[in-house]
């Protein structure tokens, strides 16, 4: 179920939601962008939770790959000479 919010906007922004309006609904036009704004951050956050969870791991394990191991592998992708994913290492 819907409810209504309402917000503030600067009147720049205002008069670019209502031009958009003219062929959309600025309804629909504020909805749209708020849910793509709210999945990016969610995006964000779950990426940031990876990366901090890849790290704990790297720091109990001391398993990696090193840049370089992994340059040399995209390198590869696409030739004939393609590269199989490099093993993680102590």
């Amino acid at each position: 179920m819907a409810s209504p919010t309402s917000l503030k906007l600067d009147d720049e922004l205002k008069g670019r939601v209502q031009q958009l309006a003219e062929i959309r609904q600025p309804h629909w036009i504020m909805r749209e962008a708020i849910a793509q704004y709210v999945e990016r951050e969610e995006k964000r956050d779950a990426l940031r939770q990876e990366t901090l969870n890849a790290w704990d791991e790297i720091q109990a394990t001391g398993l990696h790959v090193t840049g370089d191991e992994v340059e040399n592998w995209l390198s590869t992708w696409g030739t004939d000479d393609e590269l199989p994913t490099p093993e993680c290492h102590k």
